[in-house]
């Protein structure tokens, strides 16, 4: 990421500002609604998703701890409870984890421009669920156990299966302990991809998160500011009209991108 033009740079920094707000805000889709829009500036995923795993580790333990902390000091069922449903994150990563390694293979051994197909297509998949106000939803024990699989393994090709995991994770974990919940488990799958990341030689672009850090944290401090209206509000218009513009540019994105 070294050779490109002041522009590609400024949209770059743009981009991590709005995954940081996007990650804070909503708890998840820090990658899945960000990723599309880094691809149109640099068709790399290998690229970005260094970048993308390091502010995941950074912003979901910092933000698990803060919710910690806040839920010691509210006292009542949400101190004795804790902010984190340990007993349900480990059953669901006990269904996760292998489809999670196998996902990450296929990333690294896969061709670039194959797997830039399957991250638009599975993002085209998620904008229009949003876009036509009809998320996935979890209603049985084997559609739990499906998603958790399929999550999992498009969270090892692209750090974007968190839709899906999150369809499974709200329909039981407490309200309270959903938000920080999920931040531990974006906590644990990102470990896991870091290491086959190093293990592989990926270059992790440091150098670049001296200036992208601040980017994401400027996304992530105005996230904070809306999180609790867009949890209050659940604005359809909101998802909807995020959703019809995440297909609008993986559309794009399949068509320019080089096959």
């Amino acid at each position: 990421m070294a050779d490109l033009f002041w522009y590609q740079y400024a949209l770059i920094g743009l981009i991590f500002c709005w995954s940081g707000f996007v990650r804070s805000s909503l708890g998840f889709g820090g990658a899945v609604l960000a990723l599309p829009f880094l691809l149109l500036v640099v068709n790399r995923p290998l690229i970005f998703l260094p970048l993308i795993a390091v502010h995941l580790l950074i912003f979901s333990s910092w933000i698990a701890w803060q919710g910690h902390r806040q839920a010691k000091l509210a006292g009542g069922d949400t101190a004795r409870d804790g902010n984190i449903d340990w007993r349900y994150l480990g059953k669901a990563l006990s269904i996760m984890i292998v489809p999670k390694i196998i996902g990450v293979v296929g990333l690294l051994t896969l061709p670039a421009s194959l797997m830039t197909t399957v991250i638009f297509t599975i993002v085209i998949i998620y904008g229009a669920s949003y876009a036509l106000n009809r998320p996935f939803r979890s209603n049985s024990k084997v559609v739990d156990v499906v998603l958790l699989a399929l999550g999992g393994y498009v969270s090892g090709t692209s750090l974007i299966g968190a839709p899906l995991i999150v369809a499974v994770f709200a329909s039981h974990v407490a309200k309270h302990q959903l938000r920080d919940t999920l931040f531990v488990l974006w906590f644990i799958l990102v470990v896991i991809k870091m290491v086959s990341f190093i293990i592989a030689g990926v270059d992790l672009q440091l150098i670049h998160h001296l200036w992208l850090l601040p980017c994401a944290w400027v996304g992530h401090m105005l996230g904070e500011r809306v999180h609790r209206y867009l949890v209050g509000a659940r604005s359809e218009v909101f998802f909807r009209v995020l959703g019809a513009v995440l297909v609008l540019v993986s559309v794009v994105g399949l068509v320019a991108s080089p096959h």
